[in-house]
């Protein structure tokens, strides 16, 4: 089954992946699904990242609060970038630019969460509660809105306001689905 860490290090290779086909893509609706799913992808993973995995590196490794804060800085330009893109037509120069952009933050601050934060907490922590702590990530992502959303980058934050980001951002989901189906 693997742990935590073992399944946030797939899924950074899988949004590498996701950037370039969106970016390779050349058909307009092609574009758009890939992206959609990076777009999701991204908005479940840093959920969860942010409810499990950062308040346990805050508390776990040698000057957990500075790394954590860090990422929490990177992780919230990130989702004001995505939710930029977001506006743009898929098919424009400017949209291109943008995703290149985020693609190179996303994957360097992705670099600083495998480097700084995940060795430690593998080394920190026993291999059973890296196991449980991958249950928790799931579940997180279960029930993380599927959309960025700036400004809720804590553990509390996401309490207070993920379930309700949620529930709308799956429902616009299902109305955009309808739409194109």
């Amino acid at each position: 089954m693997g742990d935590a860490l073992e399944l946030l290090l797939r899924q950074h290779e899988l949004i590498k992946t996701l950037f370039t086909q969106t970016l390779d893509a050349t058909d307009p609706a092609e574009r758009e699904t890939n992206f959609r799913t990076l777009r999701r992808l991204l908005a479940v993973h840093e959920t969860a990242e942010e409810e499990i995995i950062h308040p346990r590196a805050r508390t776990e490794i040698e000057d957990g609060a500075t790394v954590v804060d860090a990422r929490l800085e990177e992780e919230h330009q990130a989702k004001q970038q995505l939710a930029d893109l977001e506006s743009l037509d898929i098919d424009s120069a400017e949209f291109e630019k943008g995703l290149a952009q985020l693609r190179e933050d996303v994957i360097a601050h992705a670099e600083h969460e495998e480097q700084d934060e995940f060795s430690q907490l593998r080394h920190e922590l026993e291999p059973h509660q890296l196991r449980a702590m991958r249950r928790a990530v799931e579940i997180a992502e279960a029930l993380a809105p599927t959309r960025p959303h700036p400004g809720v980058e804590s553990v509390e934050a996401n309490l207070l306001t993920g379930p309700f980001a949620a529930m709308l951002d799956r429902a616009r989901d299902a109305i955009t689905s309808l739409r194109e189906g």
